[in-house]
């Protein structure tokens, strides 16, 4: 093989390569042989993905030798389709000068972790980056390691909605992780015929799966963002269902304890090990980093994993069951077999903490995971076969992820949507909901402050059952004025605070509740805590 001819490991990349008719013969591309070899003729064949030794793949496992007279020459239409894969695409668009083009708009922490990644990747550049203080955004950029040349390439402002509408735009990038400034600017990105990653989960949350439905209208894409856990997790559950296995259940990993609920951003840094000085010497916000801690994050985030996967919440929301990467499929399977859900296919969230507060041995606080049930005695065979945690009966077993990368794996996202118009997740439904609870006992005329505060925290709860209480959403629980005395655990209602109904935030929110109302509601009781 030449120096010029690709390697075996960049031929093979994600494919399988099995009997029958190839890729390649699909589309109408011919090969030079269509039949198998004896192994004494395989020493320049391309085997599977997993990089099996030649001798030891059966006769169906091969099909063609590279040659230049075959279509994987590198010059051959057939080297461009078999590689149909991100990072060779982005090498020809380098190639050409024609890179995938991004408006970041909010460089907070999220934001930051992506722009570190930008000078190191190919066919990619940032235009523009939108946020509250340009002159900081500025700074990030120079402290993530931009040079000063590519910083000066860059259009830095405080005008979101002119930073969409540039005509340099492919991919917009919403990172603010305000909910009505995510619906306003999601809603300037289908204007202007913009793709969009939702960063901001709390947007995705509120109005999400209307804004979907608009953007399939407006033709372009409105994804979730990879790096984050609900797009890996969604990731996990379309892998699992694309390979044939019933979803039992989905979700990720936190460090919970009940008492958590109430933490405010006053105690907050407590339960970190951090003094309030030394938080805010790193720049660490409390109200945020509170919104991990009380539940909310895992709320929001769960809500738009039920919303994306047809996925449900048990009936009273997250349990957070203690629970180790090795137990997953013991611990989530039916309450009839001896696990915590109410229902196979639901969300749920499991904690790295006993409830004693001592740390579970292989948590899974930074992961995702999916378990999955074996749809039959050979496959549950599998599972014990080649090596799978299972439950003890064999048949549940899962898959996790044991960490997240963030904005750093954000590239995903804005390259599935510039090069394949295709979302890494996306809301298409109202199945879960986050909701309003109060954190202690609230009286007429305080006023709420929202996600992470200290009057409520963010409860998951089935949609239909949010919308038959009639339940505030967390996202809309921001500088209103409570009507009514609020005990401490319920959840806050409509009716109990003033709002204003042409709020585009709030129109937003009851186009999304009338458009997935049921017709007859069941009343249930209001969640206890």
């Amino acid at each position: 093989m030449s120096d010029t001819e690709p390697s075996k490991a960049s031929l093979i990349g994600e494919m399988y390569l099995s009997p029958g008719p190839s890729p390649l013969q699909l589309l109408g591309i011919p090969i030079r042989a269509e039949k198998n070899l004896p192994p004494s003729q395989r020493e320049d064949w391309i085997a599977h993905r997993d990089f099996t030794p030649i001798e030891a793949l059966p006769d169906d496992g091969l099909e063609a030798p590279i040659g230049d007279d075959t279509p994987w020459a590198p010059d051959s239409p057939g080297w461009q389709i078999l590689l149909m894969y991100l990072y060779t695409d982005l090498m020809s668009r380098e190639a050409a000068g024609n890179p995938v083009r991004v408006t970041l708009v909010g460089a907070g922490k999220f934001g930051s972790m992506f722009l570190a990644q930008v000078p190191t990747s190919v066919g990619l550049v940032v235009t523009c980056i939108a946020d509250l203080s340009p002159e900081r955004a500025r700074a990030i950029c120079h402290d993530v390691g931009w040079s000063a040349d590519q910083v000066a390439q860059v259009e830095f402002t405080d005008d979101a909605e002119s930073a969409i509408k540039r005509d340099d735009v492919d991919v917009v990038v919403e990172a603010t992780g305000q909910p009505a400034a995510g619906i306003r600017h999601a809603r300037a990105a289908f204007h202007h015929g913009k793709h969009i990653v939702m960063v901001n989960v709390e947007a995705d949350a509120l109005a999400g799966s209307l804004l979907a439905r608009e953007a399939l209208s407006a033709g372009t894409v409105y994804s979730m963002a990879y790096g984050d856990q609900p797009a890996l997790i969604c990731e996990q559950v379309e892998w699992a269902r694309s390979c044939g296995f019933k979803v039992i259940a989905a979700g990720k990993g936190t460090k919970y304890l009940p008492a958590y609920h109430t933490s405010t951003p006053a105690t907050v840094w407590d339960h970190y090990g951090l003094t309030a000085n030394e938080a805010y010497s790193a720049g660490m916000n409390s109200k945020m980093f509170n919104s991990f801690l009380d539940g909310t994050k895992s709320a929001l985030e769960m809500a738009v994993v039920a919303n994306a996967c047809d996925l449900c919440p048990a009936q009273d929301g997250l349990q957070f069951p203690p629970c180790s990467a090795d137990d997953l499929a013991q611990v989530l399977r039916p309450q009839e077999e001896g696990g915590v859900l109410e229902f196979p296919g639901q969300v749920e969230v499991v904690s790295s903490l006993a409830r004693d507060g001592t740390i579970i041995e292989r948590d899974l606080r930074w992961g995702v995971y999916v378990v999955l049930e074996a749809p039959n005695a050979y496959a549950a065979a599998c599972f014990r076969q080649y090596g799978m945690n299972t439950d003890e009966s064999g048949r549940y077993s899962a898959m996790y992820k044991p960490f997240h990368l963030i904005g750093l794996e954000l590239n995903i996202s804005i390259l599935s949507a510039a090069l394949l118009g295709k979302p890494t997740g996306m809301t298409r439904g109202f199945k879960g909901d986050a909701v309003a609870i109060a954190k202690r006992a609230l009286a007429a005329g305080d006023v709420l402050d929202g996600e992470g505060g200290a009057t409520v925290w963010g409860k998951l709860l089935p949609a239909e059952r949010s919308l038959a209480i009639g339940c505030l959403p967390i996202g809309l629980a921001n500088s209103v004025v409570l009507r009514n005395d609020i005990a401490a655990g319920q959840p806050v209602t409509w009716q109990d605070v003033d709002f204003r109904p042409d709020d585009p935030a709030v129109v937003a929110r009851k186009s999304m509740e009338q458009l997935f109302a049921v017709s007859n509601p069941s009343d249930g009781p209001v969640p206890e805590q």
